[in-house]
């Protein structure tokens, strides 16, 4: 055991031994991660992030359409970080797990207070467990992976007012790179004072200094991640979600029909829904009206629900400016409590429903189907590229697919 949270945290990793559970997990995060990122590869931020280094472009791309796994206890978007600087160095599924369970811990140590102050965690935590992955993948003992981790702080930042614009996405890829960059650093010999770590989680609200990992724990990724069935903030599931359920309880709601809606929800259920009334595309992925209208109109929402055009449609903004939230005191995550929906229609009826947890959530894992569909949407091509892709071969297959890319 170390004397502080980074050695600690170091000598976990270092004798981390994944079982046939914990590979099983890290496959299908490669394969979730990979999907959402082909499928980005023509936004706009594929662009702007082309002159980055592979582990930013990589983790930028891989968010940009929020599309990716998030871990529930930590409220960050666990995979699409370290698979970046996995594959960034050469790593494997252990690698991978070894870095998803340090981020995991870290973020849980900095708890709710922590995200509700207005930080993105899967920046802030993302970029020492980024280290600690790339660290495994380049062989550092655990000395020097407490070092990279050390490295990496200056780095670990981000925070939500980000949400709707670029910089959220380019933002988790700095957290990656910066991982990466770090480890490669402690290799060649670097130093820092393991002992920052301790320091930086006091300063950003950790709820205590140590995460009590030990050599014997498993990979403590509590809860498990939760899958996104949908392209959006991952606040946005359970609405969306509870209006389809609403949807297939009382046969098709005609949009038009529909005059009022009540949402209620706790408010920490609310902390990334920072956009009201949304203007672009971006936006729309962090607002709670849209998640209602787009839910009524679509159906099942996909990435044409989330565009600067279906955001403009006439019927989005009369279903959004029709929508009340009302927000219920505390909670400590997002999915919290349950949301409550009442819908009042235009012939005089009121339809009520109630959600407590989404299908994709840990608690409501995803289907075989599910799966199919998210990948089917993610592109015609995806899972044919995705065909026997492995962590040796998905390097190339990202740099393939992200070249001379307009």
């Amino acid at each position: 055991m170390g004397t502080n949270t980074a050695e600690s945290l170091a000598r976990w990793a270092w004798s981390y031994e994944p079982d046939a559970q914990d590979l099983a997990l890290a496959d299908r995060s490669l394969r979730d991660t990979l999907a959402v990122t082909l499928a980005a590869r023509h936004h706009e931020v594929a662009a702007l992030a082309a002159p980055l280094p592979e582990a930013a472009r990589w983790a930028a791309v891989g968010h940009v359409l929020d599309f990716d796994d998030v871990h529930v206890e930590s409220t960050s978007h666990v995979s699409v970080v370290i698979v970046a600087a996995t594959l960034a160095a050469a790593g494997d599924a252990r690698a991978y797990l070894a870095g998803a369970g340090v981020m995991t811990r870290l973020g849980m140590s900095l708890g709710w207070p922590h995200y509700a102050a207005g930080w993105h965690a899967t920046c802030t935590q993302g970029a020492p467990a980024a280290a600690v992955a790339a660290g495994v993948a380049l062989g550092l003992p655990p000395d020097r992976l407490a070092t990279a981790m050390a490295l990496a702080l200056p780095a670990a930042g981000g925070v939500q007012a980000a949400f709707g614009t670029h910089g959220k996405a380019l933002q988790v890829g700095f957290a990656a790179e910066a991982g990466v960059r770090a480890a490669r650093l402690a290799r060649a010999g670097a130093t820092a004072d393991p002992r920052a770590l301790d320091v930086w989680l006091g300063l950003v609200g950790g709820l205590n200094t140590g995460t009590g990992a030990g050599p014997d724990d498993r990979l403590a990724v509590a809860g498990g991640l939760a899958i996104k069935l949908h392209p959006c903030c991952y606040a946005m599931q359970r609405p969306i979600a509870a209006i389809r359920e609403l949807q297939e309880g009382h046969g098709h709601i005609a949009p038009a029909d529909v005059i009022r809606i009540q949402v209620t929800t706790p408010e920490a259920s609310m902390q990334p829904l920072i956009h009201d009334r949304p203007r672009t595309g971006l936006e729309s992925k962090f607002s709670m009206p849209y998640a209602i209208a787009t839910a009524l109109l679509d159906g099942f929402p996909d990435f044409t629900s989330f565009t600067d055009t279906a955001v403009g449609r006439a019927e989005a903004r009369r279903l959004m400016a029709a929508t009340e939230i009302v927000r219920t005191p505390g909670g400590d995550g997002l999915l919290s409590g349950e949301v409550d929906i009442l819908m009042e229609l235009a012939d005089g009826n009121v339809l009520r429903t109630s959600l407590t947890q989404p299908p994709g959530s840990p608690l409501r894992p995803p289907a075989p189907d599910d799966l199919a569909r998210k990948f089917a949407a993610c592109g015609a091509d995806v899972s044919r590229l995705l065909g026997g892709v492995s962590w040796s071969s998905a390097p190339d297959l990202l740099a393939s697919a992200l070249r001379n890319l307009p």
